[in-house]
C-alpha cells in the first residue's frame, strides 16, 4: 500500500543536515578513517606552512591559514558533506509516498566490500577481497514486488521472518509512482527493529507519520 506523502513532508524526514547516526554511518570503517586522518593532518601541515613562508604578503598567508584550519577540520566537515549528499539524492525526487507492506522474501548474499593487493610469501602480488555477508530482503503487498532493502548483516536480523511487515518511504520521478526510484532505510514494527543500509529517516517522526497516516486506514 502506497501512501502519498503531503507537500513538504519528505523534507521533515529526511533532513537536509546531517543527523548523529548519518554522520556515522558516513565515518566510514577504520580504513576510510586512515584515509580522512592523513588527508586532514598532512593537508593542514602543508597548507599552515605554506601560510607561514609567504607571512610577508598577508593577503594570501591569510587565505593559506584558512585552507590549513578547512584541511584540520575535515575529519568533521567530510562525513557532514557526504551526508548531506546522500540525503539530497533522495530529496530531490518529486514524488514521494510511505509504503507498508511485507517481507515476501529474504535471502544473504555475500558482498565484496574492499578488493587490494597484497604481496604473498613469494614476493608476488596477490588480489585479496575482504567479504561480508549481507541480507537481502524483497519487499511487496498486494499489488506485486516493490523492491529490495539491502544492509550487512547482524546477529539482530536472524529475528526477521517472511510475511513481517515494513513500512519505509518510496521515492519516484513519477506521481503514479509506476517506476521507483528509490527505496528508505525501513522499520519493522513488530520487532522494533530499523532496517537499511543507510539512515535516511528521522526515524521518530517517521514512526509517528506511520501512526498518524495508517491509523485511519
Amino acid at each position: 500500500m502506497l501512501i502519498p506523502l503531503k507537500p513538504g513532508e519528505l523534507f521533515k524526514l529526511i533532513p537536509a543536515v546531517a543527523t548523529g547516526p548519518q554522520f556515522q554511518a558516513c565515518s566510514g570503517d577504520p580504513r576510510k578513517l586512515l584515509q580522512r586522518v592523513l588527508i586532514s593532518v598532512i593537508g593542514g601541515v602543508l597548507t599552515l606552512l605554506i601560510s607561514q613562508t609567504v607571512a610577508f604578503n598577508s593577503r594570501w598567508s591569510s587565505l593559506w591559514l584558512v585552507a590549513g584550519f578547512v584541511f584540520l577540520l575535515y575529519l568533521l566537515w567530510g562525513p557532514i558533506v557526504e551526508a548531506g549528499r546522500r540525503n539530497a539524492v533522495l530529496r530531490r525526487y518529486p514524488a514521494a509516498a510511505l509504503f507498508e507492506g511485507e517481507v515476501v522474501d529474504l535471502f544473504e548474499r555475500e558482498v565484496v566490500v574492499e578488493k587490494r593487493e597484497q604481496a604473498d610469501r613469494s614476493g608476488r602480488l596477490e588480489l585479496v577481497e575482504n567479504r561480508r555477508t549481507w541480507l537481502v530482503l524483497l519487499l511487496g503487498d498486494e499489488d506485486g514486488e516493490l523492491g529490495q532493502l539491502r544492509f550487512p548483516m547482524e546477529k539482530k536480523h536472524q529475528a526477521i521472518r517472511r510475511g513481517m511487515v515494513v513500512r519505509c518511504l518510496v521515492l519516484s520521478e513519477r506521481p503514479d509512482f509506476s517506476r521507483i526510484g528509490a527505496i528508505s532505510d525501513g522499520w519493522l514494527p513488530q520487532l522494533k527493529l530499523w532496517v537499511g543500509e543507510y539512515p535516511y529517516l528521522l526515524r521518530p517522526a517517521f514512526e509517528e507519520l506511520c501512526l498518524r497516516r495508517l491509523r485511519g486506514r
